[in-house]
Formats: C-alpha cells, structure tokens, sequence
C-alpha cells in the first residue's frame, strides 16, 4: 500500500458559513449533485459539526481511503479560502506518484469549485 499526502488552498466567493453547510451538513444531498465522481455521501461519525467524519465513495479503482480534513476561513469580498490536506491510500502494490499527485490536485480543486457553482446556481441554498 502506498500512502500520499498533499495539502491545497482554494477560494470561493460563496460566504464560508454556506460552503461549510454544503460540504458538511448536507453533503449527503450535495456532493452527488455538484461532483459526478462522488457516487455517495454518509455520515460514519458526528452530527455534522467539528470533527465530523463523512464517508464518500468514489468512481475510483487504485484508492483503498482518503481522508480528507478541511478548514474554512472568511476570505475577500465576503467569500471563502478553503485549506485541504489530503492523505490517499492506494490498494495493495499501487504506488501514487508524481502525476497522481497533481491529478489528485486538480480533481480537488475541480470539486471545490463544482460545489461552489452548484450553489451559485442554486441561491435559494442557505
């Protein structure tokens, strides 16, 4: 098994309060909708606050579990700086490299922003 680690740093103009509700508290309704490689979403642990633990399961071959620990602050203009880091463990010999990494990357920073058109397209989300 090999494991990879990599943290990124995105921003949102949607406000940190409405993309924290749409990527904790009603991820399970969400994310399917936003991300099309994210088959499904459910709660393994917490109640949707602080230290939350949320099961997404993925279109994926090579992954056995990624985790995943977001932090959201206030950013410019009312909006939101997301800070990720990600820890992927690959099943059985795969070993991540390189271009995983920055495949792993992109695919994050198309998520992100995946959920904040989502909600742009959806204003009637609170």
């Amino acid at each position: 098994m090999g494991v990879f680690t990599f943290e990124n740093e995105s921003t949102s103009t949607v406000a940190p309060a409405r993309l924290y509700k749409a990527l904790v508290t009603d991820a399970d309704i969400i994310i399917p909708k936003a991300v099309d490689t994210i088959q499904s979403v459910e709660t393994v642990e917490g109640n949707g606050g602080p230290g939350t633990i949320k099961k997404l399961t993925l279109v994926e071959d090579t992954v056995e579990k990624i985790s995943i620990e977001t932090k959201l602050f206030e950013g410019p203009n009312g909006g939101s700086i997301g800070k990720v880091t990600i820890n992927i463990q690959t099943k059985g010999d795969a070993q991540p490299n390189e271009e995983e990494g920055k495949a792993a990357k992109a695919r994050g920073d198309v998520f992100f922003k995946a959920i904040e058109s989502y909600l742009s397209a959806h204003p009637e989300y609170n």
